[in-house]
């Protein structure tokens, strides 16, 4: 198969773009369109390719935070729950995006300014477990939005888990890993036609976001500390904010 330099350029940027995310348990979809975009890759190409390097990079990415113990089942299960059925259905429509993308926008670009101020210092105090039926409620909204957007949903689940108390950082890391594979698998399925538009680089492109999420989920095991995420996290948020509101 013949590669050409742009090729190799765009699988640069994802690769980067894969450390980024999957140090704070995220897959990276929302960077990886930004970067398809800029690249001029058809519109038709970007979601299903996104959604495709997703589950690679979450199935890698929660397996790492998992096997570390950054995990509980307690917290994920009734969002999944709520967010299977709402994933496939975002991903079946094809809603004008300038309203929600907006809405969304800001509101992760506020979650970023929360996490480096003073309102993040009640992070990673008293945590408690999530009411059933919320955390069901708060899955189906994060589902749809995530199947709409062709995302994995973990730009909204993090923050949202932290400022509610339900977790830790690192291990809201590996809940949201595994959460963002279930999501982009079923916003998959509802969105299944698109993968006739996968593109002929997507081999070198998962390459690309694996050889990042090796680099990128060692850091955030290793070396990051709990204020380090919510500095890495801040970032995410911001670029993916921006990213909704200028496209």
């Amino acid at each position: 198969m013949h590669f050409e330099s742009i090729d190799f350029a765009i699988s640069l940027c994802l690769l980067f773009g894969a450390v980024l995310y999957t140090s704070v348990g995220h897959a990276g979809a929302s960077i990886y369109i930004a970067i398809m975009t800029l690249f001029n890759i058809p519109s038709s190409i970007i979601k299903p390719t996104a959604l495709v390097l997703n589950i690679f990079i979450a199935s890698f990415t929660s397996w790492r935070f998992i096997q570390r113990g950054f995990f509980d089942l307690k917290v994920l299960l009734p969002i999944a729950i709520g967010a299977i059925p709402f994933a496939f259905l975002g991903g079946y429509m094809n809603a004008p995006s300038h309203i929600y993308k907006s809405i969304v926008g800001i509101i992760l670009l506020i979650s970023a300014v929360s996490l480096v101020t003073n309102l993040s210092n009640k992070i990673d105090t008293n945590l408690k477990k999530p009411p059933f039926p919320m955390a069901v409620i708060i899955g189906s909204l994060i589902g749809f939005l995530a199947g709409l957007t062709g995302t994995g949903g973990g730009i909204f689940l993090s923050p949202l888990i932290l400022f509610l108390g339900w977790s830790s950082t690192k291990t809201t890391s590996g809940i949201t890993a595994l959460f963002i594979l279930i999501n982009s698998s079923f916003g998959l399925l509802g969105n299944y036609s698109s993968v006739q538009y996968l593109p002929n680089q997507l081999t070198l492109f998962i390459s690309a976001t694996l050889i990042g999420a090796l680099i990128g989920t060692t850091i955030g095991i290793k070396f990051y500390t709990t204020n380090t995420i919510k500095k890495v996290l801040a970032l995410v948020l911001v670029i993916a904010g921006f990213k909704l509101l200028l496209t």
